[in-house]
């Protein structure tokens, strides 16, 4: 088991370069194996997840050259259908190996996302779309597999009654090679999307966003190679962004997109904070106060769910009482308890709402007893703490908390930052962090 050793208050200054999009890779390896032609992926991060991807694309058959941050795939033939469970329990995105082994293979077998054997429900959505589109699938409680066979692969119209990111793009990375017209309806409209689109568009697919929640695709008899380079990481861009603002400004962030992230510039200047411009980069800084401000998460456009928890930390140093309604996920505050422990005044209420059903991007049947809003009053005096990371964005969290906080913080769990974010710790002390990775 690894952990980080923070010693918390150090001068932070230099410059720090964002990385490639988790949210785009992750999608674009796979797309890569729907062609018997290479694909050559630029900018493309060193976290693990990507490594567990291509561990499994070498399983199924692929040739895999990674170096730089340039990746070659090339799976002339699917020797393979399935996806082991070893690693599968390790990458949520494991599942999305369904469409290109089923649209080369006509079969597949992929685990439940995370290896969970509590059934198929955390998938639903995706799996509802898959078997319109001619796919059969039945789900083994026994072995915690999706067993799935093509019937008679064909478009269809998919209808998601609550957005879906991931399943938006199952649907797409299905329906590309399936013959006839597939459509998407309350189709997911972040960035991200559009680029796994523009991608599949270079390797000869026919897709269009007829609205902005609306997909068209025209199967295609074949998918070509193609030459792609990854997009910047608008998660971690809002990471840096709150960690340069904490320290005074003196961090220089290159190779971020301002287009990607309007919502969060909204609040930033709600809440006091300023930017400028300068030497093909940024840097966010604050007043000479920061204000409190109310957020609800959404939905693109909306204010990122992935960036509520970095954005608390910003809020625990505001001076009175703000306020994070999270719409999209029920479970996202992870990272509350372990702010608590640093000294953080966090508490958890219950937001008024007519209709949860409805208001909420997720299906629940406890609405009632749901808390889906924090109070953070500030501003607080952070200070070290035993911390525990529960899951990637809580992760960022609370290492940008220990950054600031007095004392010798110690992180365990840090196998969850190294999912999204590439050498976190030695970026970080190239500009002056002081971190100790101790493996135990």
């Amino acid at each position: 088991m690894k952990k980080y050793i923070v010693y918390g208050g150090k001068k932070l200054t230099g410059t720090l370069r964002v990385s490639g999009a988790k949210n785009v890779i992750t999608k674009a390896l796979i797309a890569a194996c729907l062609t018997d032609e290479p694909v050559v992926l630029h900018n493309v991060p060193r976290i693990s997840d990507v490594f567990l991807l291509l561990d499994i694309i070498r399983h199924i058959g692929g040739d895999v050259k990674f170096e730089g941050d340039t990746v070659e795939i090339h799976l002339k033939d699917i020797k393979n259908t399935d996806v082991p469970l070893d690693l599968g329990a390790k990458v949520r995105t494991a599942t999305m190996f369904l469409a290109p082994l089923i649209a080369r293979a006509g079969k597949a077998d992929v685990p439940n996302p995370g290896g969970c054997r509590l059934g198929a429900r955390p998938i639903d959505r995706h799996i509802a779309g898959l078997e319109k589109l001619g796919i059969s699938i039945e789900y083994s409680s026994d072995d915690g597999y999706f067993h799935a066979e093509k019937k008679e692969l064909h478009g269809s119209d998919i209808f998601f009654g609550k957005n879906s990111h991931t399943g938006t793009e199952t649907i797409l990375l299905a329906s590309v090679l399936a013959p006839g017209v597939t459509t998407i309806s309350n189709a997911a409209a972040e960035p991200e999307i559009d680029d796994l689109i523009k991608l599949l568009n270079q390797m000869g697919a026919k897709i269009e966003r007829t609205a902005p929640r609306e997909i068209k695709i025209e199967g295609v008899e074949k998918l070509s190679g193609t030459e792609f380079t990854i997009s910047s990481d608008r998660n971690e861009f809002i990471t840096f962004a709150i960690l340069s603002a904490l320290s005074g400004g003196d961090i220089h962030i290159k190779n971020g997109n301002f287009e990607d992230i309007k919502e969060f510039l909204n609040a930033f200047k709600k809440a006091g904070g300023k930017w400028v411009e300068e030497n093909n980069g940024v840097r966010f800084f604050l007043g000479d106060q920061i204000n409190p401000v109310d957020i609800v998460t959404n939905i693109h456009p909306g204010f990122m769910t992935d960036w509520q928890g970095p954005w608390a930390v910003l809020l625990t140093q505001a001076h009175g009482v703000s306020t994070i309604h999270e719409t999209v996920y029920e479970n996202r505050f992870a990272y509350v308890e372990e702010l608590k422990k640093m000294g953080c005044k966090i508490e958890f209420f219950k937001p008024e709402v007519e209709d949860p059903n409805s208001f909420y991007n997720f299906d629940s049947e406890e609405f009632d007893s749901l808390n889906q809003g924090i109070k953070i009053y500030g501003p607080s005096k952070i200070h070290n703490a035993v911390l525990t990371i529960a899951d990637l964005r809580a992760g960022a969290t609370l290492l940008l908390a220990s950054l600031f906080a007095e004392g010798e913080s110690v992180i365990y769990g840090i196998e969850h930052l190294e999912r999204g974010y590439e050498m976190i710790e030695s970026r970080l002390k190239s500009i002056g962090a002081d971190i100790t990775v101790v493996d135990e």
